[in-house]
């Protein structure tokens, strides 16, 4: 733990007071990785939500006192991707790679007049942070925020692979690698898309009965099988799923679940942030049978557009978030919860900020 100084917010940007962040395993993929920028010292975090405590020049949408969620990837509305009603890759206030503001490429954060580097334009392992307007969403004083806070990432991303992404239909077949916050959130994607073959598929064997609660029909360990796991999926669905989605963030694992769709219609969605190689191979008969491999950035939700219906939802108990919170750990123990994720011992360790 150390003090940092968060600068006040500059023009269209707002300083936020985090009430709740949780774990994503991105954060800690980023953290070690040793295929991206060495960027330190660093302040990570993305899933979270906040108040917000003061507001920069030209900020109209937000007040002092407002309820937010932050996101890791923006909406201008006014952009060619944000006005195309096809993506949701703003070209203004995407995915931030270099530990800066998008605004002046500058950080916010600083440790003895030397700049402490930010993570996606959010940086939440902080008990304040400064945001670009356009990378945060109010919502109602009523919701809770240590658990709302989930839908600025993990949730979202699962729901909307399936439901934008994939556009998954009633009745179809679906196998999901790695059952995380992510692939457990594709599960009741497709459960509440009335998918009727929903396949998990994890090394860990504990994942299975939770796997049941949120959708998952089948469940495969691969490290129980004496052949590819892509042969046994191919069995029991006679020639393959309609629907598959890559949970794990592994790039060899593309190709496994790109192999477990089947001939002609079949469709592959990759969701993980790769720790190693960031290269996808596979046998280009795979694409010429017919099979899709499509990414999904954020479940192709617009954040500001569209997060508010989600948020809804929630509210509504239409969809599960509860259940995914395994831990609720002090800020002061943040590091407890890091562990937790490195030894796969929880899927979201929620950090609740002193009051």
């Amino acid at each position: 733990m150390e003090e940092v100084e968060v600068a006040p917010p500059g023009p269209m940007e707002i300083r936020v007071k985090v009430v709740s962040t949780s774990v994503c395993r991105s954060d800690v993929t980023a953290w070690q990785s040793k295929a991206q920028l060495d960027l330190f010292p660093r302040v990570f975090g993305h899933e979270a939500s906040g108040v917000v405590e003061s507001v920069g020049e030209g900020v109209t949408e937000f007040q002092v006192g407002d309820h937010v969620l932050t996101v890791f990837i923006g909406e201008c509305k006014s952009c060619k991707h944000c006005v195309s009603g096809k993506s949701n890759m703003c070209q203004k206030l995407g995915l931030e790679r270099k530990g800066v503001m998008h605004s002046d490429q500058k950080t916010r954060f600083s440790v003895k007049g030397k700049p402490v580097y930010h993570y996606c334009a959010v940086s939440s392992f902080s008990e304040y942070t400064v945001v670009h307007s356009g990378c945060a969403v109010k919502v109602g004083l009523t919701v809770p925020m240590d658990r709302v806070c989930l839908l600025s990432c993990g949730v979202s991303s699962g729901l909307g692979a399936v439901w934008n992404v994939a556009n998954v239909s009633k009745g179809s077949s679906v196998a999901i690698f790695g059952l995380g916050t992510v692939g457990l959130s594709v599960a009741q994607g497709a459960k509440l898309r009335g998918a009727s073959k929903i396949i998990g598929v994890d090394t860990n064997p504990e994942k299975q009965e939770k796997g049941k609660s949120f959708g998952v029909t089948d469940f495969i360990n691969p490290d129980e099988l004496s052949e590819p796991v892509q042969q046994v999926i191919k069995r029991i669905t006679d020639g393959g799923v309609d629907y598959s989605f890559e949970c794990v963030g592994d790039s060899g694992v593309v190709s496994t679940a790109l192999q477990s769709c089947s001939d002609g219609w079949g469709v592959t969605v990759t969701l993980g942030l790769p720790k190693g190689k960031l290269e996808v191979s596979t046998h280009y008969a795979f694409l010429l049978s017919g099979r899709t491999l499509k990414g999904s950035m954020f479940g192709g939700w617009k954040p500001k557009s569209d997060l508010p219906s989600l948020v809804d939802k929630y509210a509504a108990k239409e969809i599960q978030v509860d259940g995914l919170v395994t831990h609720d750990i002090p800020f002061n123990e943040i590091n407890k919860a890091l562990e937790l994720m490195l030894e796969n011992k929880c899927l979201r360790c929620v950090i609740h900020m002193p009051r």
